[in-house]
C-alpha cells in the first residue's frame, strides 16, 4: 500500500520500491500519463518537490523519498453552487462519488443552469472548506439514477479520465425491460449515431462510433412481463444501453423516448456499483449505489450485492 497524506495544498506520497525504476518524468508521463500540458506546468511553476527540494526530473526515484505535489490549489468553479441533499458513496481529497437522483442533470447546460449534479458538488466541497472545481469523470443521463464519479484536481482528473478511456473504471447497471429476455446472458455490439430525424435520440447506426454492451439476466418478473438484467459497458456512448435494448426489442420500462411502456415514471436504469482503481495508490475504490425512488423502481433487490 502506498503512503500519502495531504498538508495544506500539498500531497505528499512516500515513494514505494515499485516506483524505483522510474524517474519523475517516467511517473508523470507513462505511468500516470498525465497530459503534456500538465506535466509541463508541473515542471515550470517547481508543483513538484523531493523531500522539499527542487529535483532532477531524470533521475530515477529512491524509495522512501518524498515525492511531494502542489495540487490542491484553489479553482474558481465558473457555475453557481447549489445545495441538495446528496447522498455520497465515496469522498477522499481526489475523488467524489455521489448517487445521482432521477430528474437531475449530471452538469450544466448551460451556464445559469444550477440545479446539477456538478453544481450540488461544487457546494459540498465549499461547505466542507474546499474551494476546489469538481470535474464530472462521466455522466448519467437526467433519469437514470446512480453513480456519478468526480475528481477533485486537474491531475486527479487527467488520471481518471485515462483510466475510464482504458476501460479499467467498471460501471454495474441495473435495468428493467419490457418483456422476457430469452438469452441469459448476451453482448450487443452494434455502433450508435444520432438520429437525423429527432434533436435527442440515438439510434444503431453503421456510420455509429462502436459501442458494446454486456447484459446477463438476473430475475424474470413473470407476472409483469419484465426481465431484471445487470449491465457492464466497454463504451461509453451516449444512451448505449438504452438504444442497444430497444434494438434487441425489449426497450426499458418506462423509457417512452425508445419505445418502452409507461409502467414508471423515468427510464428503469441504475448505476448500481462503481471500482476505481485510486489515480495515485492504485487500490480499488468499490460504491454501491442505494435506490433512492420514491415509490421504489427496484424492488426486493440488494444493491450491496451486485
Amino acid at each position: 500500500m502506498i503512503k500519502t497524506s495531504k498538508k495544506g495544498q500539498w500531497y505528499e506520497i512516500i515513494v514505494p520500491d515499485s516506483w524505483s525504476a522510474f524517474t519523475i518524468d517516467d511517473l508523470l508521463r507513462n505511468v500516470w500519463k498525465a497530459p503534456k500540458k500538465l506535466i509541463h506546468t508541473i515542471r515550470m511553476e517547481k508543483k513538484l518537490l523531493i523531500n522539499g527540494e527542487i529535483p532532477n526530473w531524470d533521475r530515477l526515484l529512491v524509495a522512501g523519498e518524498k515525492l511531494q505535489l502542489n495540487i490542491f490549489q484553489h479553482e474558481k468553479f465558473e457555475g453557481i453552487p447549489f445545495y441538495q441533499d446528496v447522498d455520497v458513496l465515496f469522498e477522499d481529497e481526489h475523488i467524489l462519488v455521489l448517487n445521482k437522483p432521477a430528474g437531475m442533470d449530471t452538469h450544466p447546460n448551460e451556464l445559469q443552469q444550477e440545479n446539477t449534479l456538478l453544481n450540488a458538488a461544487a457546494f459540498h466541497l465549499q461547505a466542507n472548506g474546499e474551494n476546489l472545481k469538481p470535474r464530472h469523470i462521466h455522466r448519467l443521463d437526467r433519469d437514470t439514477t446512480g453513480a456519478v464519479l468526480f475528481a477533485k484536481t486537474p491531475l486527479a482528473a487527467a488520471i481518471l479520465d485515462r483510466l475510464l478511456e482504458e476501460r479499467k473504471i467498471k460501471r454495474t447497471y441495473l435495468a428493467i425491460t419490457d418483456g422476457i429476455i430469452a438469452k441469459k446472458k448476451g453482448t450487443i455490439n452494434k455502433p450508435i449515431g444520432k438520429d437525423r430525424h429527432h434533436p435527442v435520440r440515438r439510434r444503431v447506426s453503421n456510420t455509429g462510433q462502436p459501442a458494446i454492451t454486456h447484459y446477463e439476466v438476473i430475475k424474470y418478473l413473470k407476472n409483469e412481463n419484465k426481465t431484471l438484467i445487470k449491465c457492464n459497458l466497454d463504451t461509453g456512448r451516449t444512451h448505449q444501453i438504452r438504444v442497444h435494448l430497444s434494438d434487441i426489442n425489449h426497450p426499458l420500462s418506462g423509457d417512452l423516448l425508445y419505445g418502452g411502456s409507461d409502467a414508471f415514471s423515468r427510464q428503469a436504469l441504475h448505476a448500481v456499483k462503481m471500482d476505481i482503481p485510486h489515480p495515485f495508490t492504485g487500490e480499488i475504490v468499490t460504491c454501491h449505489a442505494p435506490f433512492l425512488d420514491s415509490p421504489p423502481v427496484f424492488k426486493q433487490i440488494d444493491p450491496f450485492n451486485m
